[in-house]
């Protein structure tokens, strides 16, 4: 039913706004000219504004600014990446319905998409709060033929696609964070999560959850980030189309992902760099074991942090947590 749904949105976006007959919408789906109108009826009932005329056919007026799986793949432009999709009104978490789809055997590309989240998280088991129907909180389910050493660079890539989005659609500035927040006028707006699943050699899995946050009001957010988190509509003063912006994501990540696979890390790396926040400047380096400071250089090949003490000359740094420090010495 689904898929027939889907190639009946497929067909009609197609149309270039010209009507497709019943009759032939029949012909190319092989159902019934009722079936055909039912399944109008369902989409209208999404929200779809679908006319309807004797003799000509039908043809898709406006779809709705509401998230569902139609929506989505109206007029989605990718070639594989969205072409499954999973929405959900309200869930805990993307995640864990991304890692139960990809164990049962979801395809490489699926997304996961959520009005809400009633547990959201960010790395460190920190939790990200999912405001219903005022972001983006979305996983994607990628089976990339990589070891899995490499799943930090997907990290890296999805900061500069989320980036890149934000740019184009909002022509606002973001920076990245090391290694997966996207900040704008120092504040946190959207937050990247990856997780797989691996043999000793071989990734059989990638989730990347992303979640930005986009038309929340300063009241939107807990107390306890009130001061550090931001949103794209605090930024622009504009309320942004979330359906408009998931399309884009999901173009620039498929874009991005196939140019990665096909030459690699450094073209990431660069654009990461284009966009990387702070660099040049000292910073506050935090393990599970110890503390130091030391210069961030930038990102390394690998796409490790790159550091420089007086001491101990340049270092990689794979994972930890990063802090800087203003002139006066305050942390930040």
């Amino acid at each position: 039913m689904e898929s027939t749904r889907n190639r009946l949105i497929e067909l009609l976006e197609t149309s270039n706004d010209q009507f497709v007959s019943g009759q032939s919408l029949s012909e190319k789906l092989n159902i019934s000219r009722s079936a055909i109108w039912k399944h109008m009826k369902e989409l209208e009932k999404d929200g779809y504004q679908i006319e309807g005329v004797s003799r000509k056919g039908y043809r898709i007026v406006n779809s709705p600014d509401k998230v569902s799986v139609n929506t989505i793949q109206w007029g989605l432009k990718t070639d594989w990446l969205g072409k499954k999709v999973i929405h959900k009104s309200s869930t805990t978490s993307t995640q864990q319905i991304a890692h139960q789809a990809a164990n049962e055997g979801a395809e490489h590309g699926t997304v996961i998409i959520a009005d809400e989240q009633t547990k959201g998280k960010g790395r460190m088991e920190r939790q990200w709060y999912s405001t219903k129907n005022k972001g983006i909180w979305m996983s994607i389910i990628l089976r990339p033929n990589l070891p899995p050493v490499m799943a930090s660079q997907l990290t890296l890539l999805s900061a500069t696609v989320l980036a890149d989005a934000i740019t184009e659609h909002t022509d606002l500035n973001p920076r990245i964070k090391w290694p997966n927040d996207i900040l704008i006028s120092h504040r946190k707006t959207a937050g990247i999560l990856t997780e797989l699943q691996a043999e000793q050699d071989q990734i059989t899995y990638v989730v990347i959850g992303i979640g930005i946050n986009v038309n929340h009001a300063a009241g939107d957010f807990q107390k306890d980030i009130n001061n550090k988190a931001t949103s794209l509509c605090l930024e622009s003063g504009v309320r942004w189309k979330i359906r408009d912006l998931i399309q884009h994501i999901l173009l620039t990540y498929e874009k991005r992902y196939d140019s990665f696979m096909k030459n690699g890390f450094p073209e990431v790396k660069h654009k990461w760099e284009n966009y990387g926040y702070r660099i040049g400047e000292q910073i506050k380096i935090r393990t599970l074991h110890k503390e130091w400071e030391a210069k961030f250089l930038g990102i390394a090949e690998d796409g490790a942090l790159l550091t420089e003490t007086s001491e101990d000359g340049i270092k990689k740094l794979y994972s930890g947590e990063i802090e800087w420090f203003t002139k006066g010495g305050e942390q930040v």
